[in-house]
């Protein structure tokens, strides 16, 4: 790989976490569309473990941040050797330095396979594929606005779901959630996202990965989480609306939903989903957001049903590297 040049006077040093709020600033002022909020920074840098490949570089030119480099896991997409490449700038000129810089740093990390993750109509994504990077997946980032959803509408399908024996219930209800209630969703969450039509199966966490990076989400907001608990008690689906958007007020992030293969077809995804926006209103929020692959036809549709807007296509773009 080409060593990067960076012109005179600019600097690069690794991050800190006393740089975190300048670096939120830069990141939201490259892409306004999608703001980031310090306290998302702080979120996902206590998210990774202490051995977890991760290296962030700030660029800054007399003592003024620039720009940004980071190669790290992608929670998304954490199989073994795929690191995420990333780079920020407001100044374009810039880019094609900064992402050798972040991609010396993914193969010093141990990458065998580079990710980003960018809006399709992003300056940055040809930058990319000049670069050798090529679309792997596609994603439908999406807003409901809560307080417009017509609950009455969808009187049929929540019946259908009540018929089925099945009872929705937030996580809350169910009283203290200790180890084994944990172990439970972990095994429901588990099996939901390996049925889940992506263009390779994801990566699945054991328990104590997935407590690490599930729970601190879950504190405190576990009446976001919904259940579909059946007559004997088991849990066929569920639904999470529970987790603020700190750059977003008033917005909480729609986490997985789904329902078990042989429960479907029984409106039971789309009565949870109902719950819980029931509930997100009850507790003050006016928003909803989610992403969803775009092979995952059935839950695609029920977010149009609810009225969830598309928004502009997130692309998952990706390089192998070619050693020796």
């Amino acid at each position: 790989m080409t060593q990067a040049t960076l012109p005179t006077g600019v600097t690069l040093r690794l991050c800190t976490p006393a740089d975190l709020t300048t670096l939120a600033k830069l990141l939201t002022e490259a892409h306004p569309e999608r703001p980031i909020a310090l306290e998302t920074l702080q979120r996902r840098d206590a998210k990774r473990q202490p051995n977890e490949p991760f290296e962030r570089q700030l660029v800054e030119r007399n003592g003024q941040l620039i720009g940004m480099t980071e190669a790290s896991v992608s929670l998304d997409e954490d199989h073994p050797g795929w690191l995420k490449v990333e780079f920020t700038t407001l100044e374009p000129e810039l880019a094609p330095a900064l992402l050798q810089l972040a991609e010396a740093s993914a193969l010093n990390l141990g990458a065998n396979t580079m990710l980003r993750n960018v809006l399709e109509n992003w300056w940055e994504k040809p930058i990319y594929e000049a670069h050798g990077y090529h679309e792997h997946d596609r994603m439908w980032p999406s807003t409901l606005d809560l307080t417009t959803l017509d609950f009455n509408r969808f009187t049929e399908q929540e019946a259908r779901a009540k018929v089925s024996g099945v009872e929705l219930r937030p996580l809350s209800s169910l009283g203290e959630f200790d180890e084994p209630k944990q172990r439970r969703l972990h095994h429901l969450w588990t099996a939901i996202e390996r049925d889940i039509p992506s263009t390779v199966p994801m990566s699945e966490w054991d328990f104590e990965t997935w407590q690490h990076n599930v729970l601190p989400g879950l504190e405190g907001q576990t009446d976001g989480l919904w259940l579909a608990v059946a007559p004997n008690g088991d849990w066929w689906g569920m639904t999470g609306l529970y987790e603020p958007i700190p750059s977003r007020p008033g917005t909480l992030h729609n986490d997985l939903t789904g329902v078990l293969p042989q429960w479907r077809g029984h409106s039971i995804g789309l009565a949870l989903k109902l719950a819980a926006a029931r509930a997100a209103l009850e507790r003050g929020f006016t928003h909803a957001r989610t992403s969803n692959h775009s092979l995952n036809r059935p839950m695609l549709a029920i977010n149009d049903a609810m009225g969830f807007k598309r928004e502009t296509a997130q692309i998952t773009l990706m390089k192998k590297v070619k050693h020796g």
